[in-house]
């Protein structure tokens, strides 16, 4: 069996500090190293955003050590899906890539209490992507 990813998943949000961040850490705690993961943002913030930490830690997903990451022409073409979550048209559009936009509230400046319904909703949509990406092999 080839050791290669599946997919290669590229999430983006404007600061890359807290959707993007908690989305590409359930997709490698949960799909391991059978899905590439990389997340960036188009205005990368100085650090993640610490109540996302705090809430993906309850969930026993540690994203303590993530780095908000620029996002680069390369990065989206060495991608399969990019998803993004409220980056608009700052993101380059290439041929054959699958892209989605998933509205999420952005949970900066909020609270834990306030970032833990935005994880759920998160990681409900990155057991569906894993699902459909699962499907596009079996194919």
């Amino acid at each position: 069996m080839s050791t290669s990813p599946l997919a290669a998943v590229l999430f983006v949000c404007v600061h890359n500090a807290g959707r993007s961040q908690m989305a590409a850490g359930f997709l490698s705690h949960l799909a391991g190293d059978r899905i590439e993961v990389r997340s960036a943002g188009s205005i990368p913030g100085d650090q993640v955003n610490p109540a996302a930490v705090e809430a993906m830690k309850e969930v026993g997903v540690d994203i303590a050590d993530a780095k908000p990451k620029i996002l680069t022409t390369e990065a989206v073409q060495a991608s399969d899906y990019v998803i993004t979550m409220g980056c608009g048209d700052a993101c380059p559009i290439f041929p054959g890539k699958k892209y989605l936009d998933w509205a999420l509230e952005d949970p900066a400046g909020k609270g834990v209490e306030a970032v833990r319904p935005i994880r759920d909703e998160i990681k409900t949509r990155i057991q569906a992507l894993i699902a459909e990406i699962d499907a596009k092999q079996e194919a």
